[in-house]
């Protein structure tokens, strides 16, 4: 059990290094051509592509929750071993992907076209634009659906080092657009658009042939086998609205904020959202690394490896991201300033409330890995469908009342907070040998931990009067009082232990 235990440990550990690279890369790649981008498009087009990408995002949920289910069930008959189960398994998912995506497209060329052209609050002067960018993004999201099962058969399997390789050549096709965007006549909107969509589908190809060529089941043969079919559409089937709630929050927050504001305001929000999401990878990525481990260990009968590598997991991912969000938070002014010509109004607010819903929305996603480990999410998707739709509903009548546009993010900060703490009591619903207050012993752990840096740092900045340079002094501060404070609060004995030998074992091998 230790040996195995151990090994389970060390794929996690490489799987998260190879993930990083990825993320590195990625990162500064995508803060350069961001601020290209925004500059070169104008802050009125990039406004636009975002909401009008939104349309279309907000149509791809049915594609999240197939995704969702294709990973889960794809990486339990793994853990299973059944090959031939595995192979029946996802053409069977990829059955329904290339019917969902021929869902968003009509759905898309009727119900989303009459939004672009009736409701969004988009220029006269730049509707042909928007709408060029609207068809391509259709074209992309069917793309994306029908890639969607690849993906999960690369993640089931733990090749996340594939995802590190194919990032570099998505990192140069991506300034490579740059470059073109700079230097082309068109129209700069349009043609942003074009590429974009032209490296989404060249990325795709990669994709696909690494998996015909490596994973046997990824070899598609008519199914339909309703025993496989029945739980998989059962399962997706609420996670459809979990997915639906999500999407609504984000692109219905959007749209309600350019309804109130315009589009000068959506650009503030992209803005917000690139440095939240950028900081968001921090963590997304080590999650993925754990997530199969955490379902393999639920379908082997393991429930108590499952918990405790999920408490591990909510430690460690949290602390992770709070090693980059705390002093991005600290210093958003000057880190717009860095990366941007034109800093959009309100970007740094929006950048700090976010990262703050974000930290409780990794806290949710860690959680649910376990709900989704045991098959059974029909209520975890009701609540969280129910309360994230609630959201840009709230927001729309904060507005009317003439609150001011960061409440749009302050309602979402409570509703993951609290979508949270459900998860803990759903996953006790759903597995009831679990130890629920484990559970609830981590989260106070690391959200006191966290939120006291925080303060500390900032307290502690505001003295400190050293321009640029103060965000190098911020993130010293932050990242050793993280460190030290989560060695000797969060982690127990045997995790302090493992950590000790894992350590010496590579200053060994040095």
């Amino acid at each position: 059990m230790a040996a195995t235990q151990a090994s389970s440990n060390r794929r996690i550990a490489k799987n998260t290094v190879a993930l990083y690279l990825r993320m590195f890369l990625t990162m500064i790649v995508g803060f350069y051509t961001s601020r290209v981008v925004l500059n070169t498009l104008g802050v009125q087009d990039y406004g636009i592509y975002g909401v009008v990408g939104g349309v279309i995002a907000m149509m791809g949920f049915l594609n999240a929750a197939m995704a969702g289910a294709t990973s889960r069930f794809l990486t339990f008959e793994l853990g299973r071993g059944d090959s031939a189960r595995l192979a029946r398994t996802f053409s069977s998912a990829l059955i329904i992907h290339m019917g969902i995506a021929l869902v968003v497209m009509v759905l898309g060329e009727t119900v989303g076209l009459w939004f672009l052209c009736n409701k969004l609050v988009i220029p006269p002067s730049r509707m042909e634009a928007a709408y060029w960018v609207y068809q391509l993004s259709i074209l992309s999201s069917m793309i994306g659906i029908t890639q969607a099962p690849y993906d999960a058969s690369i993640i089931s399997h733990e090749k996340m080092n594939v995802y590190a390789y194919v990032e570099i050549l998505n990192s140069l096709l991506k300034l490579a657009i740059v470059y073109l965007l700079v230097l082309g006549h068109f129209d700069k909107l349009k043609l942003y658009a074009v590429l974009t969509l032209a490296v989404s589908v060249t990325i795709m190809l990669i994709y696909r042939v690494y998996c015909l060529r490596h994973f046997k089941e990824t070899h598609f043969h008519w199914v339909w086998d309703k025993a496989i079919l029945k739980p998989l559409l059962s399962f997706s089937g609420w996670n459809v609205y979990g997915n639906f709630g999500s999407i609504v929050y984000q692109q219905g927050t959007n749209f309600v904020i350019n309804f109130f504001f315009g589009v000068i305001m959506n650009a503030a929000v992209n803005v917000g959202l690139t440095i939240a999401n950028v900081v968001n990878s921090f963590a997304s990525n080590v999650m993925i690394a754990f997530r199969p481990q955490i379902i393999k260990h639920y379908a082997q009968g393991d429930v108590k490896a499952m918990q405790d590598l999920t408490i591990i997991a909510l430690k460690v991912i949290l602390i992770i991201y709070a090693l980059v969000a705390i002093p991005t938070f600290i210093e958003a002014d000057r880190l717009l300033a860095i990366w941007l010509v034109k800093v959009p109004k309100y970007s740094n607010i929006f950048c700090r409330l976010l990262l703050i819903s974000i930290f409780f929305e990794v806290m949710r996603y860690i959680l649910i890995i376990d709900i989704h480990s045991s098959g059974n999410v029909k209520l975890v998707s009701a609540f969280s469908g129910t309360i994230m739709s609630l959201v840009p509903v709230i927001t729309f009548f904060l507005f009317k009342l003439g609150l001011p546009v960061e409440y749009a993010f302050i309602t979402s900060i409570v509703s993951n907070l609290v979508l949270s703490l459900l998860n803990v009591y759903l996953i006790k619903h759903y597995i009831p040998s679990v130890e629920i207050q484990q559970y609830f012993i981590a989260i106070i752990q690391v959200t006191a931990l966290c939120a006291f840096v925080l303060y500390l740092c900032y307290i502690t900045m505001s003295l400190l009067d050293m321009h640029y340079i103060r965000i190098v002094f911020t993130a010293m501060l932050s990242t050793s009082l993280l460190l030290v404070m989560a060695y000797f609060l969060c982690l127990n004995k045997w995790q302090r232990r493992s950590i000790i030998d894992f350590i010496n074992k590579k200053i060994h091998l040095s």
